[in-house]
């Protein structure tokens, strides 16, 4: 074959050649778990993107949920361990810090307990992908706690039938080194009216609440996280103040903090944590954990 031709050959399998990898998209990325403790789950690449720094505040500063940090705590410790334990449904009240505590309980288990577990977060748009992830989880040489944050369905929305063969479902079930921790605003994670309108247009309504319902009970723990008290609200600032060493009186900081939750319409965790960054900011002060 002339050598004119076997140029325009190769350059044509070239051109295919880049076509075929446009097409398939970008290669599957390696995951590494000695990059980090906290991952995020890209399902496009099947990556576990490391964190180097996330964004979690230390156990000592969540109060005012006493009872359900110290079940959240020993549920992940026994897990840590290899101990049976269960998946995870933190509900309730905004601002509370669900999401707060289960950052600050893994990060503490694994300090404390000297523990190679890692948490990886997934997005709550990427819950269909689940199955995927499992299958890459079931293979890690390390125990995994599987977190979505601000969890809840709307109304047509299917992806929950992932999360429930995830959960306890499948032929395989769960893989055993892997936990799912889940925060939701809402008990049973599906809006009333949609549980309404299933019980509304099935052949056999009592059948149909119990689907939507199972999903909550297939999370073994339900920890339930309420509006907190002014006394509550006022301990959290406290307890923020005096870690965090700012110079202000009691009496003024209580004023401070009390007209600032009257402003918000509300009192939380998240609020208390809010006025002390403003606190801080008017006192030039930063917000590094202390020596």
């Amino acid at each position: 074959m002339p050598e004119s031709k076997i140029d325009v050959l190769l350059d044509e399998i070239h051109r295919l050649s880049a076509a075929l990898e446009r097409i398939a998209g970008p290669a599957y990325a390696v995951n590494d778990w000695n990059e980090a403790d906290c991952f995020v789950w890209a399902p496009a690449t099947r990556h576990l993107q490391p964190v180097p720094k996330p964004n979690r505040i230390d156990l000592a500063l969540i109060s005012g949920v006493d009872h359900v940090r110290d079940i959240l705590f020993d549920n992940t410790l026994r897990f840590a361990q290899g101990y049976p334990a269960n998946n995870v449904l933190l509900w309730g009240a905004r601002g509370m810090g669900k999401s707060s505590l289960v950052k600050a309980v893994h990060a503490k288990v694994a300090h404390d307990a000297d523990s190679a577990l890692k948490l990886v977060e997934v997005h709550r748009e990427d819950i269909a992908t689940l199955p995927v992830l499992m299958e890459i989880l079931k293979a890690a040489p390390v125990p995994v706690i599987v977190f979505c944050d601000d969890l809840s369905f709307d109304h047509d929305d299917t992806s929950y039938k992932s999360l429930k063969a995830v959960l306890d479902g499948g032929v395989e079930g769960r893989p055993a080194n892997v936990l799912l921790y889940a925060t939701s605003n809402r008990r049973h994670l599906l809006p009333r009216n949609m549980m309404e309108n299933e019980q509304s247009t099935a052949i056999n309504p009592s059948e149909a609440v119990e689907e939507k319902v199972s999903l909550s009970d297939r999370f073994g723990l339900w920890l339930g996280f309420y509006k907190c008290s002014q006394d509550d609200y006022l301990a959290m600032v406290d307890g923020y103040a005096q870690y965090f060493k700012l110079p202000v009186e009691p009496e003024t900081l209580h004023a401070e903090a009390l007209e600032w939750a009257t402003t918000r319409g509300s009192r939380s965790g998240r609020v208390a944590w809010q006025f002390i960054q403003d606190l801080a900011g008017r006192l030039r002060r930063q917000l590094d954990t202390p020596a």
